[in-house]
């Protein structure tokens, strides 16, 4: 389970991260707080961590239910290609949101089969 660990602590690091970004945007175009409207380019930074922050609520119960119930290398893997797919995500979206369908897209896939897997799982270990 260290693997799955890592993983969930690189996904927090990463959520952190965009948080820096969305404050740094914030300053360098003078948005004030508690304005989440402003520049484009402040509001795509603050769009791409909220974003983050929603998919990251569904990803990490998922990868934990589904390390518990099948491989936590599998898990692990499928944990950072969310973590790839999120980082996609932020490049595109920061130079043009139309391209961030990719990105998201790889999130999403990696959160689906955690969690239908995870589901599965439990099912399993019940019935």
């Amino acid at each position: 389970m260290e693997y799955v660990a890592i993983v969930t602590g690189l996904t927090l690091l990463q959520v952190f991260i965009f948080s820096i970004q969305v404050g740094q945007q914030r300053g360098k175009h003078d948005v004030k707080a508690p304005a989440v409207t402003g520049h484009p380019e402040f509001e795509r930074a603050y769009r791409i961590h909220q974003n983050t922050i929603e998919q990251v609520i569904i990803f990490l119960p998922s990868l934990w239910i589904f390390a518990t119930y099948w491989r936590p290398d599998i898990a692990a893997g499928l944990g950072l290609l969310f973590i790839v797919g999120r980082q996609v995500y932020r490049g595109a979206y920061m130079e043009d949101p139309t391209k961030r369908a990719a990105g998201f897209a790889t999130g999403a896939i990696a959160i689906l089969v955690l969690l239908v897997g995870g589901l599965i799982g439990a099912i399993m270990k019940v019935v």
